[in-house]
């Protein structure tokens, strides 16, 4: 299978094309420069896998959640190239790829994502012989009101993602004896892996579906509410 797989949901760019066995990977600032320097890094990303853009068969992205604006970045720069090749795209949950990442032998993980303003996007899951299963969804908080799934209590566990060193004292209170902590950032070739498997279940969307899932509503609504307050003024 020929796929490639993009994520500017943080500050990090992590891309990765599948060629069959082969997978190539690049890393690189995403942030306010990730929209100038996608578009190359993919180009030269591809060239590098020895795939032209026309042989692929689906493109992947972060929906999120995420930065707000890498994560219109990432769906825009995937829906504008599947548009054009007239291919199918995967979304693909960041927090999920984020478990992803973790060793196999992790089977309860929670992905904590630095929300900023002193949030996190967290999720839980849990890892099965069929796949990954949602035992908390996706959603936004303070650290501090995170709490492990009840049904994991006294269970080994794994808590990872970028929030677990920048705000390691504000979640200090989820360790326990059998809590593992591993720093994690998305990473496009565990989103590869995940993307193959909803390829074969069929779960893919047609390019002008494609949309990120921000979470903080009313910062997606910001640009949106400016406006109206603006003409709303006498």
């Amino acid at each position: 299978m020929k796929l490639l797989a993009i994520d500017t949901s943080t500050e990090r760019m992590s891309l990765a094309v599948q060629n069959g066995e082969h997978t190539v990977t690049h890393q690189g600032a995403a942030g306010a420069q990730a929209s100038a320097h996608l578009i190359d890094a993919v180009l030269g990303l591809l060239q590098q896998a020895n795939v032209s853009l026309p042989s692929l068969q689906a493109i992947a992205f972060g929906q999120g959640p995420g930065a707000f604006t890498g994560l219109r970045t990432a769906c825009s720069v995937s829906q504008g190239l599947a548009l054009g090749l007239n291919i199918p795209m995967v979304p693909v949950d960041t927090l999920l790829c984020i478990a992803q990442s973790a060793e196999p032998a992790h089977h309860r993980v929670m992905s904590v994502l630095d929300a900023r303003m002193g949030q996190v996007y967290s999720a839980a899951y849990e890892r099965t012989s069929a796949g990954w299963s949602t035992v908390d969804k996706p959603l936004l908080s303070r650290p501090d009101e995170l709490r492990w799934p009840a049904q994991w209590q006294d269970q080994p566990v794994l808590l990872t993602g970028n929030a677990v060193i920048s705000l390691a004292k504000e979640l200090a209170h989820l360790h326990h004896p059998q809590v593992s902590v591993q720093e994690q950032w998305p990473d496009a070739r565990a989103m590869l892996t995940l993307a193959a498997a909803a390829w074969q279940r069929g779960d893919c969307i047609a390019a002008a579906d494609a949309a990120p899932v921000y979470i903080r509503d009313e910062v997606a609504r910001t640009t949106a509410q400016r406006l109206a307050d603006k003409q709303a003024q006498p």
